[in-house]
């Protein structure tokens, strides 16, 4: 992603990945691949198109097509594992046509 300073973005990033590994052991649940792949290349596109019209623009190409699967391969097993452990379901990458945020709804609404 441009304009963002990569050390920081990248202590981020681990500091969430750290999170995810630690709730599996604590938890004594080893990391499972995923049912399915939560981002399809289609999904990429229109999360790509969502993010550039909100003024984050990510890089494109094979090497940042790449890294970004790089880097899920190193989270997405254990929130996977997670998730099956606590009986949830992971969200999708983009919400639903006609999706609320999560402001504006509740149990009630």
């Amino acid at each position: 992603m441009d304009g963002v300073r990569p050390r920081q973005a990248w202590l981020t990033f681990a500091m969430a990945r750290h999170v995810a590994v630690d709730l599996c052991q604590v938890l004594d649940t080893p990391p499972q691949s995923p049912a399915r792949d939560r981002l399809s290349a289609d999904d990429l596109r229109r999360l790509r198109g969502v993010l550039h019209e909100a003024g984050v623009v990510l890089r494109t190409g094979d090497e940042a097509d790449r890294k970004l699967v790089e880097l899920r391969r190193s989270y997405e097993p254990y929130v996977a594992a997670l998730a099956r452990g606590l009986l949830l379901t992971l969200p999708p990458w983009l919400p639903s046509a006609g999706a609320k945020d999560n402001w504006q709804k509740s149990a009630w609404l």
